[in-house]
């Protein structure tokens, strides 16, 4: 390692041990990643609860996270919620989003549908792409509160200009079926092509099922084969049958192109 990142180890090291919180929560990072020590997350187990026992907020969700997903302590959803709730009253976005999970699957705390949309719409609010998308889903289903698709639209767009692929595939489907919007097969088509590109099956068909019905875009076979086999290899059966009736459209030309660039998208994608 760099002489200079082992000398901010030290000092972190020196600090942690004198009581510096922000320097307990950085080296149970440290630990937990392995930058400059051997990765142990037992340690970085150690170090986040000494800085979140004192308070510190960021301290307090990474517990959380170790909790949540069994790293370095056995995992405990109970003790997942607590330390995500005290960072999520502090601010802490991400810390609301997980503790909105954690009531939504009804982990760790009693299924509740309504504090879940309550911890969403807070992390949503200070920018959470995945606070954002999920409130986005509450409101499109009208769990926690009364449906409002045009709500779930904001909420959508704002997850899926952030780059969230299921957000931006919910977007292109609202588009597609004029839910909560006027029908736009060309705009379904933008928001499906984003998701598809990010690896997302559902968007890949459905991508599939718009050239190859020359919805929102030129007609194009060979699109159309391409994204259904890449959903198809992703197992999903619905892509297979697009896959099964766009070959049957074709001729052995136009079906060799789409297999090779669905090899030279793969392997692209799979390095």
């Amino acid at each position: 390692m760099p002489r200079g990142y082992i000398k901010t180890v030290k000092r972190f090291r020196k600090a942690a041990v004198q009581g510096d919180a922000s320097a307990q929560n950085n080296l149970g990072l440290i630990y937990h990643k392995g930058r400059g020590v051997e990765r142990d997350d037992a340690e970085a187990v150690k170090w986040f609860s000494k800085a979140a026992e004192q308070g510190h907020a960021t301290a307090q969700f990474n517990l959380g996270i170790m909790y949540d997903n069994g790293l370095g302590v056995p995992r405990d959803d109970a003790e997942a919620v607590m330390w995500y709730y005290l960072a999520a009253e502090q601010g802490i976005a991400k810390a609301q989003t997980n503790l909105g999970v954690m009531y939504e699957a009804g982990r760790g705390v009693a299924l509740n549908n309504v504090e879940a949309a309550k911890w969403y719409r807070k992390a949503a609010k200070q920018g959470d792409a995945d606070g954002q998308y999920n409130i986005g889903l509450m409101y499109a289903t009208g769990e926690g509160m009364p449906r409002d698709d045009a709500e779930a639209m904001n909420w959508f767009r704002k997850a899926a200009k952030q780059g969230i692929a299921d957000a931006q595939y919910s977007l292109g489907l609202m588009y597609d079926t004029g839910e909560g919007v006027p029908q736009d097969h060309a705009e379904a088509v933008k928001w499906y092509r984003m998701a598809a590109k990010q690896g997302l099956a559902h968007a890949q068909n459905n991508l599939g099922v718009m050239y190859n019905n020359g919805e929102g875009v030129r007609r194009d076979y060979v699109s159309a084969h391409l994204w259904f086999t890449l959903a198809a290899a992703q197992g999903s059966e619905e892509a297979q049958k697009g896959l099964n009736m766009a070959a049957s459209q074709m001729y052995p030309d136009q079906i060799a192109e789409a297999q090779r660039l669905a090899r030279e998208w793969m392997a692209k994608h799979q390095q």
